[in-house]
């Protein structure tokens, strides 16, 4: 689904990842984060997709949210064990969204 966000300026967050062979507990984090996330002061969004490699996408409405999304208890937990078993490779950018369009059949 594609996130509904509200007119620019809003930032994202981009992560990029390539996975290793290990699932332990995986799936269950992720969803994890999302609940997590969505409780979070300033988050607008995210769109998420992985096939060999994994593209999510957060929106967030500054970057004084990112930045307490980043250091969230469960996130920082998420990001040690990340490293630990569930990437072989990853990737974050964060960028300004200063403008959106888009198109959906009636």
């Amino acid at each position: 689904m594609i996130a509904n966000t509200p007119p620019p300026p809003y930032y994202a967050v981009i992560f990029t990842s390539i996975r290793t062979e290990i699932e332990e507990d995986y799936h269950l984090m992720a969803e994890k984060m999302v609940d997590i996330a969505q409780e979070q002061e300033g988050y607008l969004g995210h769109e998420s997709a992985r096939e060999c490699l994994g593209i999510t996408v957060s929106y967030w409405e500054s970057l004084e949210s990112i930045r307490k999304w980043k250091m969230q208890t469960d996130h920082l937990l998420a990001q040690k064990l990340g490293k630990e078993k569930w990437y072989a490779t990853y990737k974050t950018r964060i960028s300004l969204v200063e403008r959106d369009y888009g198109f959906e059949k009636s």
